[in-house]
């Protein structure tokens, strides 16, 4: 008998005899756990779990937490050139997708899936069958040992962790940080709105004091959700996220006049009106204050509507400038 046959017939197990002597396939759990084969059914296992595979990136989806809140174009085609030049460097880690059969899952190493996509070139990666808690654990794990993501990034992935039911030791092994840090950053994101922080996005040169300064600032009630979000979306076309969020921290500080937790008596705020449109499709909501109305529309419930309302606007002032004004 060849070498390979040889072991090919140790590695599988015998078929099983049937009360009539017919040959009966076990389809249960391996024969071999223990001895000298088991442990090459295991050594082989730990060299398979070790090898780097080459993936189509078409057939690699999302997974776990968001950690980056900014989709940095120029450093994509960065990390596209530096491919293209010397290949792909480092493995990323994948799991199988836990709910189609395969395709899989990134637990790290997004930016080359998308990199070597547009490169139209194979993934490598190492797979791992990892359960829900150890991919976050090794997505936090990662990021934590890279220094690119920004502070608000990394409070935003403890937020994530916390409300997915995770106590406060495992999102401090994740993050490799001890829990009066993570405290810090959960005082932060736990005063902001999730869309204002994802509208800001990541504000890498922004450190928690000036973050724990907008955070109180809307906390108390200087500025609405709202408001806040409309004067980061006035400066959406300005180069970065480090300029969004001067923009608001500029405006808060305008109001304010520096001060930090500065609660002045006001009267108490008009609730938001809800906006319909003619048939009662929920268009958005208006909200009133200190002498100013904000509109918010939702481009989904009406696409397209607010374009054509901000271009409509002059015809809708002078009509109702020719008219009586009320």
């Amino acid at each position: 008998m060849a070498r390979k046959d040889l072991l090919k017939g140790l590695m599988e197990p015998p078929p099983e005899q049937s009360d009539t002597g017919a040959a009966r396939v076990d389809t249960g759990r391996p024969r071999y756990s223990g001895g000298a084969i088991g442990a090459v059914s295991q050594s082989i296992a730990g060299l398979k779990s070790r090898s780097v595979l080459e993936i189509d990136p078409h057939e690699v989806a999302a997974g776990g937490l968001q950690d980056r809140l900014d989709h940095d174009e120029a450093g994509h085609r960065a990390l596209m050139e530096s491919i293209r030049e010397h290949g792909q460097q480092v493995p990323v880690l994948l799991r199988p997708h836990p709910d189609t059969p395969g395709r899989y899952q990134v637990v790290y190493g997004r930016r080359r899936v998308l990199a070597l996509r547009d490169l139209g070139l194979p993934v490598k990666a190492l797979v791992r069958d990892l359960d829900d808690r150890e991919l976050i654990l090794a997505q936090g794990q990662e990021n934590a040992a890279r220094r690119d993501l920004s502070f608000i990034e990394k409070a935003n992935f403890a937020r994530q962790m916390r409300d997915h039911g995770y106590d406060r030791a495992t999102i401090c092994a994740a993050l490799h940080v001890d829990k009066t840090v993570i405290s810090r950053m959960l005082s932060v994101v736990d005063r902001l709105p999730v869309d204002l922080i994802e509208v800001i996005g990541a504000a890498p040169s922004v450190g928690r004091d000036r973050w724990l300064a907008v955070a109180e600032w809307i906390e108390a009630d200087v500025f609405s959700a709202e408001e806040a979000i409309a004067v980061v979306n006035l400066t959406a076309g300005s180069d970065g996220s480090d300029t969004r969020f001067e923009a608001l921290h500029r405006a808060l500080t305008h109001v304010t006049g520096g001060g930090r937790t500065r609660k002045t008596q006001t009267a108490p705020r008009e609730p938001p009106r809800a906006l319909e449109g003619g048939d009662g499709t929920a268009l958005g909501k208006a909200a009133r204050r200190r002498g100013a109305t904000v509109l918010h529309l939702s481009d989904k419930a009406a696409p397209g509507f607010a374009d054509w309302l901000i271009r409509t606007l002059p015809e809708i002032h002078q009509r109702w400038k020719d008219g009586d004004g009320d």
